[in-house]
């Protein structure tokens, strides 16, 4: 046989933004060696496309699969919803380089910070690996149903050269300057994609997150010279890419230090992550706008834009989301139970109700769920609205109210972003604006953006007609892909790789929300799955039917954005 696969008689959108056209695919060794009229007899297997739409794999670029890999070798969700490329290592947090010492660390930071369960990574993680280069090859033989690129997340590397005090309390000195520059290096030259750095300033308002402890992340007290001298380590390099979030009370020299960031590096930067905020218009416009200048002066800076419209399902039994607030930044650390004496406590309860945070407000907060019946009048309503309802004369009383009643367990919801779908829609059409921030393996008891590729098909392509079909895929494929050096990948041309999906897209469903107890650990996690993807290659091997894993794993750790 010619070929170890054909695809036939599909209707390819090859992700380059040209019109579709029809043809087969003919598939050997792993890449896609001929595209036209190819007969069935000269595929060792035949995947009939016939009335399927055929498209490159999509490329997400903001997960932190880094510890879900190890127990769920397709990621999911972005595995059954298409994605067949990965960066993970995101926001700055990741598990290398790791002195053992520093491990329990790890683990507690990514509990808190991205709700990574805590009994999931115990017992998942190997810990086999201290340097970045380890970490690399522990990935590399990881099995994988799906491709990987790896940031070097910076604080884990401030606090490894440090030590966790001092990266806490100060900047770098030059000589831990230089040696922190001199160990990402060395993981760039081991096959690292960049680096990526949260940097929220301290009590300015826009600490949006903390640490296990309550304190500011190392990557929040670098200083623009350290990261600058981060940035200029990767100059010599044509692969490399930069994701960060810089929120300060200097909002104009935050975008003066990316810009000359920027050029130091000679590397794309992936702003992370614009959103739109119906009681603030303007604000992903300015974004947005600033980011096209600079792209129309050789700047590479790219918005990563959460496009999804999906909400945050929680309740203070894990919730960190409102740091920015003191007071329910203090009472939702620790325990359960823990937190439960906290919102008990007097004292603590009127300073959560005179520090209501800015973040999420809770006028859009949504009650889901309560056990106590004085509060079931107020199920399904906003807050605003239960507390008229309840003849409570503030919100936040209200919620504490509810929260010590059921014991924490109230199902509460706040929307994420993107309420307007006006505002959303400039987001979608953005110049250069990459879609998604599914946060994939993150915030598993929160979220399912993960589900970003089929929603953005299904609600821009199929119900709103915001752009087409080809338009669709490049934003999903390509243009991630040229953003984060994912080499030769996101489209479908002769030599490409052969990450591809085969689906129908009249009749593409995503489904609802549901709790699946799928974790190690005893741990639970939300999903969304979908209908119509048909077959989900991964080069040039079948990972998924009819949204069924194969146990194919032909995934393959990307060094240097190859592989």
């Amino acid at each position: 046989m010619t070929f170890d696969k054909v695809i036939k008689g599909g209707m390819i959108v090859d992700g380059r933004n040209f019109p579709r056209y029809r043809a087969d695919i003919g598939i050997r060794d792993g890449r896609i060696t001929r595209i036209g009229k190819i007969p069935a007899r000269d595929g060792a297997d035949v995947i009939d496309a016939s009335g399927l739409i055929v498209a490159p794999g999509f490329v997400d670029l903001h997960t932190h699969y880094d510890a879900q890999v190890f127990w769920d070798p397709y990621c999911t969700l972005s595995g059954w919803h298409g994605v067949t490329s990965v960066a993970i290592g995101n926001c700055g947090f990741g598990f290398a380089p790791a002195r053992p010492e520093m491990r329990d660390y790890l683990m507690s930071s990514l509990t808190r910070v991205e709700a990574i369960p805590r009994a999931c990574m115990e017992a998942a993680l190997p810990w086999t690996w201290e340097t970045f280069p380890e970490w690399l090859d522990v990935l590399d033989r990881q099995p994988k149903g799906l491709n990987m690129l790896s940031y070097v997340p910076i604080n884990p590397l401030l606090v490894h050269v440090m030590g966790y005090e001092a990266a806490k309390s100060r900047d770098a000195t030059p000589g831990e300057r230089a040696e922190m520059v001199r160990l990402l290096q060395e993981a760039v030259e081991a096959g690292a994609c960049g680096w990526s750095a949260q940097r929220s300033a301290p009590g300015t308002g826009f600490d949006v997150q903390r640490d296990y402890d309550g304190t500011p992340f190392a990557t929040d007290l670098m200083s623009k010279e350290t990261a600058l001298a981060l940035g200029a380590a990767l100059a010599d390099y044509d692969h490399t890419f930069i994701q960060t979030l810089m929120l300060t009370d200097d909002p104009a020299g935050d975008l003066a230090h990316l810009e000359e960031l920027a050029a130091v590096s000679d590397s794309p930067i992936l702003f992370n992550a614009v959103g739109t905020m119906a009681n603030m218009p303007d604000a992903h416009r300015f974004i947005l706008g600033w980011i096209r200048s600079c792209q129309e002066r050789g700047l590479p800076l790219y918005a990563q834009c959460v496009t999804s419209g999906a909400g945050f399902t929680f309740t203070f039994e894990n919730w960190n989301m409102w740091d920015d607030s003191p007071a329910w930044r203090d009472a939702t650390l620790g325990t359960p139970a823990e937190r439960l004496a906290k919102f008990k406590d007097p004292v603590r309860r009127q300073a959560m109700i005179e520090q209501p945070p800015m973040l999420f407000p809770f006028a859009e907060t949504v009650i889901l769920r309560t056990r106590t019946e004085r509060f079931l009048p107020a199920k399904g309503t906003k807050l605003p609205d239960a507390a008229r309802i309840l003849g409570y004369d503030d919100m936040g009383a209200l919620l504490i109210d509810m929260a010590v009643a059921d014991e924490l367990t109230t199902l509460l919801q706040v929307p994420q972003v993107n309420t307007d779908p006006a505002l959303q829609a400039e987001l979608v059409v953005a110049p250069y604006g990459l879609w998604g921030v599914s946060d994939g393996g993150a915030h598993t008891k929160f979220i399912t953006l993960g589900a970003y590729p089929t929603e953005s098909l299904i609600d821009f392509v199929r119900e709103r007609n915001l752009v087409t079909l080809e338009e669709a895929h490049w934003r999903l494929s390509a243009l991630p892909a040229r953003a984060a050096g994912f080499r030769d990948r996101g489209t479908l041309v002769e030599g490409a790789p052969a990450d591809i999906v085969v689906y129908d897209f009249e009749n593409l469903t995503l489904h609802d929300e549901e709790v699946a107890e799928d974790l190690p650990g005893g741990e639970w996690r939300r999903i969304r799955r979908a209908d119509g993807y048909r077959h989900i290659l991964v080069n040039g091997e079948v990972t998924f039917v009819d949204g069924k894993e194969t146990g194919a794993t032909p995934g393959r750790l990307l060094r240097h954005g190859r592989g």
